[in-house]
């Protein structure tokens, strides 16, 4: 598999943070931020994403470093959202879409990663461009959507409520 001690603990942490954040969809219908899957999520991707950054397959700045950077930004600004705009308003939207679509942006990695990796003796993808691994995306793609869709409608029936 060839990963430095950086790459296996930036793995470990990222498949913690994805474990928490699907059991977060699964309680929550969202990454809540106030449920302990929320904040494991939160923590492990902020881990996960300064991490990645001393991580390098080719040498040098790359587009990955760019999307760890951009999945930081966005739970960052989660975070600060859910702290200070407490209540059930519009900035519950901008906390959900930020989350949902981190977790979008830190599938294309590990969706990456692993297909190219798994198994030891014969990988599932040769590489970036293997159709697999579009076709992986495209799906994650739409489960990203369709949840945000739904996420928004929750969201607005309980803005209503309130």
């Amino acid at each position: 598999m060839g990963l430095s001690n950086l790459g296996i603990f930036h793995t470990v942490i990222g498949i913690i943070a994805i474990i928490a954040a699907l059991a977060s969809y699964v309680k929550c219908g969202k990454i809540n931020l106030a449920s302990k899957s929320g904040n494991t999520y939160l923590v492990g991707t902020i881990i996960t994403s300064v991490t990645a950054l001393g991580l390098s397959k080719h040498g040098g700045f790359n587009p990955g470093h760019v999307l760890s950077l951009l999945v930081l930004v966005l739970v960052i600004g989660a975070f600060v959202l859910h702290r200070r705009k407490a209540g059930n308003n519009k900035a519950r939207y901008f906390e959900q879409f930020f989350l949902s679509f981190s977790f979008f942006l830190s599938m294309i990695p590990t969706v990456n990663e692993t297909l190219t990796r798994v198994p030891l003796s014969a990988p599932l993808a040769k590489g970036p461009t293997d159709p697999l691994i579009g076709k992986t995306l495209l799906v994650i793609l739409i489960l990203f959507i369709a949840g945000s869709v739904c996420q928004y409608r929750q969201q607005k029936k309980i803005n209503r409520g309130a």
